[in-house]
Order: C-alpha cells, then structure tokens, then sequence
C-alpha cells in the first residue's frame, strides 16, 4: 500500500506547513514554499487537516501508485500525466493500483507544485510535523529528498472492491469553485512592510528597494533567496544582537546584498531588516525562479492583515463547500 519512485524529480520532499514552537531550541520550522498550493491539494484530495503534501520543483518525479489513491495537484502546473493521459489541476482525480503519475518539461510559470493523497502519506512526524529538514537530515521521508526506488506508504488507500470508475465520476461531478482569494494572482510588485531597521537604513535605500528592480540570485533555494540590484545600507552602519528570523523577513548583510528568508530559514538572524514580505504574497515569492526579476511596493499594517483573514475565510468557505467530495471518499 505505497507508493513506488520510478524517477525523484529535481527536488521533491515531502512538506507541511512547518514545525512550529521549537525556534528557541535552534530547529528551524520548514514547512512548504507556496502554503496556498499546500493547501489547496489537502482540500481538493479531501483532507480536513494538513498532512504533508510532496512538494516537487521544475522536473516533477515519476511515480507508481501501488494502491487505489484519490490525488490532486496544485501550484506549478508541471504537466502531470497518468498512465500517459494529461491531468489537470485543482481537481480530485482517482489513481488504480499499477497507474503511473509523470510529469513534464519545466513549468510556463511557477516552479513548484503540489501533491497531496486522501489520507496523507504514511510518514513519521518529528516534533509534531511531517516536513522534511534537508540540511539536517530529519523529518518527511527518511530526512531527504527523494530518490529512486523509495516506497513511500499510504495512510488510507482506497478500500479494495471499490468501484473506481463510479467514483471518478462522482468526484468530476463535485463542482471546486475557487474563491478569489485563494487564486493565483499575478502581480507587478512583491508587498512588503517596512522591517525592524527600515527608518535606520539611508533615504537612498529605502527608495531603491521600494523603486528597484531586483533579480533573484542563482544562489538561491529553499533557505532563502539573494537579490541583485542596487546595495542597500544603513545610514550609521552599528552591530546588533541576533534575533528571531521569518518567513519572508529581507536581511541586508554588510555587503549590500539583500536577502529574503525562505522557508528553511535559520532560526535568527543577526543583520538588519528592511523590509518583511506580506505573507498574502509568499506564495507569489515561492513561485519565482532564480533570474525572475522582483519589484516591491509598500503595504499598510492593516490592509496586510485584512488579505490574510481574507485568505484564511476563503479556505474556510472552501472546505465547507468540499463537504460532498469527502462523504464520497468516506
């Protein structure tokens, strides 16, 4: 009752939405990229809670479901096939037992997408989550990425003697209707409030980042992403006690060169922050390449608050209206 890695892809691990309360002990939260994608597969494979979803980057893996599944995709749309047929994305579909799931070329836009099973994978939770950690080797998957010939178990395959076309069928008919907010936009610009430090860094930075355009560094991952463009510094240069790091958080290192902490962020950070991203647009961020070009523009305290409990109502409104794709697979 697995399922069996034909091929890993360029970098697929298995994530959820990260290891919260053990920052202050040096372990870093992990967690998936584009949270809205983790979650949006969960709702539309008809899970109510939040186990880990295979997050898959560019090249996608090729995998053999062993067991009857119910799957669904979101984020990237990687050009998922089963058994050679194209799939599309934001649905519930059905895999049988010896069906193979591929995936394509890189991705038009994005590059990470989202697997999630009904049931979750069978994986051990390490300190309350399923994400994998790379750089220290511990949660999802045996602490890695994939690699060939993994089985990695199912939670709850479907029950044998299920008629599996009937059940196709009916899912198709559940009608998924995304609300606005959980859509993936497209924007000009990257929201962002102004960080810890922003009134000390010089007029001509805080105009350069709000005004600039950046590129995303090629030494750039999962830790967090390096911008070229103008150097940023702070009007009187001065040292600072290392402190708690975020998600989304942009740290300027003495050499100018800003940095946006990425999921797989360290636990603090000692340089000076400028700016800290919005979270309604972390996703946008997490779907950016290295060489993708990034603008910035200023947001309110209170509007950055009203997106994200926008957001939040959006999944809520989403689940309920998901109630009969999860008596189905009841």
């Amino acid at each position: 009752m697995s399922v069996t890695v034909i091929k890993p892809g360029m970098l697929s691990s298995f994530q959820d939405r990260g290891r919260e309360g053990y920052q202050h002990q040096g372990i870093p939260a992990a967690g998936a990229m584009d949270e809205r994608a983790h979650r949006l597969a969960n709702a539309l494979a008809g899970n109510p809670d939040d186990p880990a979803t295979l997050e898959m980057t560019l090249t996608g893996p090729t995998l053999r479901f062993d067991a009857p599944a119910c799957f669904a995709l979101a984020g990237a749309d990687l050009g998922a096939t089963l058994n050679g047929r194209d799939l599309p994305v934001h649905r519930p579909l059905v895999a049988r037992a010896g069906d193979t799931l591929a995936f394509g070329a890189r991705p038009a836009a994005g590059v990470r997408g989202y697997l999630a099973v009904h049931g979750g994978f069978a994986l051990p939770r390490v300190m309350g989550s399923e994400s994998t950690y790379l750089r220290s080797g511990f949660g999802g998957f045996q602490g890695r990425a994939l690699a060939k010939g993994d089985q990695v178990p199912l939670r709850a395959p479907l029950a044998g003697g299920r008629d599996l076309d009937a059940l196709q069928d009916a899912l198709w008919q559940v009608r998924v209707y995304l609300p606005a907010a959980l859509g993936a936009k497209r924007r000009d610009a990257i929201r962002f409030l102004p960080g810890m430090h922003w009134d000390e860094f010089s007029e001509a930075s805080r105009q350069d980042f709000a005004g600039s355009e950046f590129r995303i560094s090629p030494q750039s991952d999962r830790m967090g992403y390096r911008l070229l463009g103008p150097a940023l510094s702070m009007s009187q240069p001065r040292q600072m006690l290392s402190e708690a790091a975020c998600f989304g958080t942009v740290q300027v290192p003495s050499g100018g060169e800003a940095i946006i902490l990425m999921a797989d962020r360290q636990t603090t950070g000692g340089y000076p922050k400028i700016a800290q991203i919005a979270t309604v647009d972390l996703p946008i961020l997490a779907q950016c390449a290295p060489g993708q070009t990034l603008r910035f523009q200023p947001i309110g305290l209170e509007e950055a608050q009203r997106l994200d409990s926008e957001r939040e109502r959006a999944f809520t409104q989403l689940q309920e209206a998901l109630a009969p794709l999860r008596a189905l697979l009841a």
